[in-house]
Parts: C-alpha cells; structure tokens; sequence
C-alpha cells in the first residue's frame, strides 16, 4: 500500500504559485499611471498640438501623439524615432505593412492598430473630397486622394475611377495588386466593369514603388490597349496617372494618351 500510494502523488510544480501579495503587486503595477515626467511630456506635446496644429511638429512628436494611446505607460519618444529612422517619414510609417512595422524593436499589434487607424482615416477623408463630385474641375483633389492611398504602397496597384457623362466620379476601385515593379492588368476586365456601372468615362491609376512615376512601356501599351478596348464601347480614357512617391506622371499631360 504504501509503494501504491507513492506512485499516486503527483510531483511538486516546478514554480511555485506566486503569493496572493506578488500577484496583486503584479496587477497594481499593470495598472499604475505614468511616472509623473511622462505624464508632463504628453500634456505639454498635447498642448503644442492644440495650440499650433502639426504643421510646426517634427515627424516623430505627431507620430508620438498617435502611439501615447497604443502605449498609455511608457516614453514612446525612442520608438517613434525608430520608425521614423526606419521608414523615412510620417507617411511612410502609415502605410508600411504590418509585418514590416512589427519588424521594428518596440511594435505590437497594438501600435500597428493605431498606425492602420490613422491611416484609414487620411484615406477616408481624402476620398470624401472626390467621391460623387465633377473630377475635372477638382483635379487637385483627386491628385491629393490619389497620393494619400498609393504613394507610399510596397507593391504596385492599379485602379480604376469611373466617371459618368458629367465626369462625376461615381466609383473607385482597385481592379488588381501586383509586386513591387509589375501589376497584371486585363484591358476586358477593366471595360467590362465599366459597363456594368454604366460608367462614360475612365481615370486609370496605378502607382511605382520605387518612387519614379516615368512609365515603362509595358505601362504606355497597357494604356492604349485599355483606351482601344474602351473606345470601341464609347467610353472615354481621361488620363492614366502613375503615382510616385512625391510626384504623379499624367499620361494626357505627357502626350502619352
């Protein structure tokens, strides 16, 4: 019986379960506010941003700002600098790919969140300033939307913006994604769409990751393919824009189209 009773017990845990003490130390510290010097910083960040806007705020204090609500209790001044220094620019840090951000010493899917967030609502509001309005009487803003959401994209995407026959912009949509110097584009697909939004008109757009929005001549032949396949359909090719990084290329303005 006593061997049998032996080989019954179970083996002590290798740890021993913390203290009620340690545990509520534990939750206490999860809990505590920022030390008091990190807690005068944001105030006085936050204030500088109400007073004077970003305008006159270096690229890592506004990317600061939107990292105190993923990381309530720590200085994020390091962290932002290191994305900045990673990535180039404010921009650049929002549209980096989650996986690339988290790449970065300090980032978690919290930080990526808030990131995503704040770059969905960039793209959002630049959006809202063309979407169901006369395009070429607002070019300025259509060139801005386009920036905004493909300037700073790691692979190339190619997108279609429907007109009617005021040129009111009634869709935009991403008609393929590709790889960082080549996206597949089917000049059928792109009228076909256009059909069914009973659409009069196209804006082609699609961008360059390198940065240089000179186009290829596979981006010049893709153009007069779709502009020939639209035209037999008696729909009118407006212009096909390649976004770069800081600069757009009009094909009209280029003699291209």
């Amino acid at each position: 019986m006593e061997k049998n009773r032996a080989f019954a017990e179970m083996p002590l845990p290798l740890f021993a379960p913390a203290p009620d003490d340690v545990l509520a130390r534990s939750a206490q510290a999860r809990s505590a506010p920022a030390p008091s010097y990190l807690a005068d910083h944001r105030a006085r960040l936050r204030e500088r941003f109400v007073q004077g806007g970003a305008a006159a705020m270096p690229d890592y204090e506004l990317l600061e700002l939107v990292l105190f609500r993923a990381i309530p209790r720590q200085d994020v001044k390091p962290l932002a600098r290191r994305l900045i220094e990673t990535f180039g620019d404010f921009n650049r840090v929002l549209a980096a790919t989650p996986a690339r951000l988290q790449d970065v010493d300090g980032v978690g899917p919290s930080v990526v969140t808030e990131l995503k967030i704040v770059q969905a609502a960039a793209q959002r509001m630049a959006r809202a300033r063309v979407m169901h309005r006369p395009v070429l009487s607002g070019w300025q803003a259509l060139l801005d939307y386009c920036q905004t959401a493909m300037a700073h994209a790691e692979i190339e995407e190619f997108r279609v913006l429907f007109l009617d026959r005021k040129n009111v912009l009634i869709a935009d949509e991403a008609q393929a994604r590709g790889t960082v110097d080549h996206v597949p584009v089917y000049p059928r697909e792109v009228v076909r769409r256009a059909l069914e939004l009973n659409a009069s008109a196209l804006i082609l757009v699609h961008n360059h990751p390198s940065g240089d929005p000179t186009p290829s001549e596979a981006d010049i032949a893709m153009t007069a393919q779709i502009a020939q396949a639209a035209g037999s359909m008696g729909i009118t090719v407006h212009d096909h824009l390649i976004i770069g990084k800081s600069r757009e290329l009009s094909f009209r303005s280029q003699g291209l189209l």
